[in-house]
């Protein structure tokens, strides 16, 4: 069982969306990149989680490979390493990289606090490397425990209520507005980080029939192949105007870009729903004075982000707290791991002890009299042994199960048997 677990990454604390596009990865990248280090390096184990904040590698192993996964990252996205190596942070202490992956993985990492994507993120990494063969018992109890402790923040704390962050408001407001339409048509215009989150917010929402539109029409197309949705040339954007159900701009310039002449020249059969996160505004105010057409700004937003994020700091010492209790539970178990092939060869010498000597009577015994003291040694062999694996766990939680596993050695010259449990008949 490894004690050997490390991790390497850039995140939004370390580079701008500039630099973390660069060594971003989408399904096939990561993927690739798995493959990759498994060849390349000597890492047991190896997760890689990679998000529009940030792109992680977290390994199990006696060396720091650091630099080679690196330099691995920069060939397979075409840049030089020495571009983005600064931004990199290691984690190269155990403790350090098991804390990271849990503060991650709940949201205490992410640039929305609570950020309630992050979870799923996890999720498709750890499937990614149980499909590839890299999570081993390490990786596998590991995130079982963060889902799990997950599972915990949301039942027990308000850590994941709201929206939080004004892509994530402004998506689920545009959700909510246009919940009781059929097939209710979703426009955003301007992919900058702001727009391009809220992009992705609204694909993981109830409205699949999604338009993008940005000055750049290959910026558009890119995120539009990404997420599935149709992109359109900035020249069209009336035209997307009229056939959309709810329309968010997110793109700043000095004058407005729809405005009242725009929308009142619109047919609209019931209603239009406008949300501006645009600074300055993208929609002129006299665009409500249009029936059917209601307009919501970028302070609405921002109030019902605040509200949620206010009460997601407050529940942090409890996350905290939950994930603490969690880690210490992980961390009874690695070390209870770290003895369970001592345990086995014991098993396995006492069972060759017993063996023996049941052999050396077998043919003075009928079947019925074989069978009742193979069963009669097999519950005394369990008593015997009881004791010796309760103080081997006690003594891992204490620290010192080193010493009793070296007295066991000796006692039972435990180096000749296997350290995993022989099954014989």
């Amino acid at each position: 069982m490894t004690s050997n677990f490390k991790a390497v990454g850039i995140s939004h604390k370390t580079a701008n969306i500039v630099i973390r596009e660069k060594v971003a990865l989408n399904e096939s990248e990561s993927r690739l990149l798995l493959s990759k280090l498994k060849e390349m390096i000597d890492a047991a184990e190896i997760l890689v989680l990679s998000t529009c904040n940030r792109t992680e590698v977290y390994y199990a192993s006696e060396h720091d490979y650091s630099e080679q996964i690196i330099k691995i990252i920069a060939l397979q996205k075409g840049i030089s390493s020495a571009d983005i190596r600064n931004y990199f942070v290691c984690y190269n202490d155990h403790g350090e990289a098991v804390q990271h992956l849990f503060d991650v993985a709940i949201g205490l990492e992410s640039q929305v606090v609570g950020d309630v994507q992050i979870i799923n993120q996890v999720k498709n990494a750890y499937q990614y490397a149980a499909d590839a063969n890299t999570a081993g018992p390490f990786l596998h109890r590991l995130l079982h425990t963060i889902f799990f402790t997950n599972k915990k923040v949301v039942q027990e704390t308000a850590f994941r209520d709201g929206a939080a962050s004004v892509s994530y408001a402004a998506a689920n407001m545009a959700e909510q507005l246009v919940k009781d339409f059929i097939n209710p048509k979703a426009l955003v215009i301007g992919l900058g980080e702001m727009g391009a989150d809220i992009a992705r917010n609204l694909k993981s929402s109830n409205i699949s029939d999604l338009t993008l539109c940005n000055r750049t029409f290959e910026r558009a197309q890119v995120l539009a192949n990404e997420l599935n949705a149709k992109a359109i040339k900035y020249e069209d954007i009336l035209q997307a105007i009229a056939q959309s159900d709810v329309i968010i701009c997110a793109l700043s310039k000095p004058e407005p870009i729809v405005t009242y002449q725009h929308v009142s020249s619109l047919p609209i059969l019931s209603h239009k729903f406008f949300i501006d996160v645009s600074v300055p505004r993208s929609i002129e105010p006299a665009v409500e004075e249009v029936p059917g057409v209601l307009v919501y700004h970028l302070d609405d937003i921002k109030s019902i982000a605040q509200e949620a994020l206010e009460k997601r700091i407050k529940a942090i010492p409890r996350v905290k707290e939950i994930i603490s209790e969690s880690i210490q539970e992980f961390n009874d178990w690695t070390k209870e791991m770290m003895v369970s092939p001592t345990i086995n060869k014991l098993k396995n010498a006492l069972e060759s002890i017993r063996q023996e000597e049941i052999n050396r009577y077998l043919k003075q015994l009928t079947k019925e009299e074989a069978q009742k003291l193979d069963m009669i040694t097999k519950n005394m062999m369990q008593k015997i042994i009881k004791l010796p694996v309760l103080q081997l766990k006690a003594a891992c939680k204490r620290g010192e199960a080193e010493t009793l596993i070296d007295v066991l050695n000796d006692l039972f010259d435990l180096e000749k048997q296997p350290s995993t449990i022989e099954h014989k008949s």
